[in-house]
């Protein structure tokens, strides 16, 4: 539903590379700038709720014990590469949406360093298909890669220093 919104929205960026955006910044750290982010955008209305209703849910999803941070793609029912193509783009809005917080990669680990050139290396790929069946596979390990390298880099970028600041 949320993917309809935003599509519907007709912003100049596609729901999956938002979401990647959004992501990224969470993840470095940036939840404590949330609310200067939706009044720079300058949106209103409905596409302005749906924007801020993400947010909410993507702080939320990443905060989770359970680990139920998901990422907004196309589903199941499309192309394998209309869903590959938005994967590229999820993880080049991460890369910006990280870079947009300052220092976000100064304290990172060894771990989160590499994991966030590995989203680089996906977000310049240029991808090819061959066997649907294996790609299909192939591209569903790859989207939990991208998800757990995503929830490590927030573990590390902001769980980390939150428990850094806490009184001992």
């Amino acid at each position: 539903m949320v993917l309809t919104q935003i599509e519907q929205a007709r912003l100049a960026v596609d729901a999956s590379e938002l979401h990647g955006s959004l992501s990224g910044f969470l993840c470095a750290g940036g939840e404590a700038l949330s609310s200067d982010w939706l009044p720079q955008l300058a949106l209103e209305g409905a596409c302005g709720e749906v924007l801020q209703q993400l947010f909410v849910a993507t702080s939320a999803q990443l905060r989770s014990p359970d680990f139920s941070f998901a990422l907004l793609l196309p589903d199941d029912e499309q192309g394998l590469e209309q869903r590959a193509d938005a994967l590229v783009a999820w993880c080049r809005g991460f890369l910006g949406g990280f870079g947009m917080v300052a220092d976000a990669s100064a304290a990172l680990s060894e771990e989160s360093s590499e994991a966030l050139a590995d989203l680089g290396r996906i977000a310049s790929s240029a991808l090819s298909y061959e066997d649907p069946d294996a790609d299909d596979a192939a591209l569903a390990e790859v989207i939990e890669f991208v998800r757990v390298a995503a929830l490590l880099l927030h573990g590390d970028g902001v769980l980390r220093r939150q428990s850094r600041r806490l009184p001992h």
